[in-house]
């Protein structure tokens, strides 16, 4: 079983352009990324996938991996599954560029919950709601998750009329990290997208309504991405503030 880490990364993005390349301490964003990724024990790999020269350009400078893509990709799971082609990998883990605080302990949780099961064809990371408030925030996909740990459905608001209480037994967060088996994502985007996941946009949903499932992992606590600008401030406070994203921040520095 080799596992590879393949991280999309374009500068073009619609609400925060460029946030990728922003400056944490000194690094890029997507470096945070990359390095965290390494940290991990368990990858056979890490790369970044990208069409853009530039952030090509600044991966090799910094002595990483990428892998150039088409600029035709509408996500990053379409471009990720460009690159695996041309990786030695029975499984690809997709990080997100915009998530500097992703914690190398869930993503080795990840990885080992796939060697225990290396048949099945997708993970999703996911975790505990926050509060009431996040039930009904768009801004982010939930799912609702049956007793085999399988994400039955996703949606962006609850369909759900039960108290919080119970609702939060059974709704969780999508997290930004979402694993598959090679040979399935390959076969994957070659799917037609499906009525839900149009009107919803959620990309899981085509997986579900081809009646497979999404095993979702549970950890904690769930972490803030970056999103627009104002967002990055929050980021940059937990890594000043928190002492095992100060752990990490200082290993990450020191690698320079």
């Amino acid at each position: 079983m080799k596992i590879a880490a393949v991280i999309p990364a374009r500068l073009s993005s619609s609400r925060f352009p460029r946030k990728v390349m922003c400056k944490i301490h000194g690094l890029p964003m997507l470096e945070h990324v990359r390095r965290r990724a390494l940290i991990c024990k368990g990858f056979s790999d890490v790369f970044v996938a990208t069409c853009d020269e530039e952030i090509a350009e600044m991966t090799a400078n910094f002595g990483g991996n990428f892998i150039m893509t088409s600029k035709d990709h509408i996500n990053g799971t379409s471009r990720v599954s460009e690159a695996i082609k041309h990786i030695d990998c029975t499984h690809a883990v997709i990080l997100q560029g915009d998530e500097p605080l992703i914690l190398p302990r869930h993503i080795e949780f990840l990885l080992e919950n796939i060697k225990n099961e290396p048949s099945v064809d997708t993970w999703n990371l996911i975790a505990e709601l926050d509060s009431k408030s996040e039930l009904n925030r768009h801004s982010f996909v939930k799912g609702a998750v049956n007793c085999a740990g399988n994400i039955m459905f996703c949606f962006r608001k609850s369909p759900f009329f039960s108290d919080f209480n119970i609702q939060s037994k059974i709704i969780k967060k999508l997290l930004g990290v979402i694993a598959f088996r090679k040979e399935f994502l390959l076969k994957f985007v070659d799917f037609e997208p499906t009525p839900i996941e149009k009107a919803e946009s959620i990309e899981q949903m085509r997986i579900i309504e081809n009646d497979m499932f999404v095993r979702g992992v549970l950890v904690s606590p769930s972490l803030p991405s970056v999103n627009e600008p104002d967002e990055l401030i929050e980021v940059v406070n937990l890594l000043d503030l928190d002492g095992e994203q100060k752990k990490y921040l200082d290993l990450i520095l020191n690698d320079q």
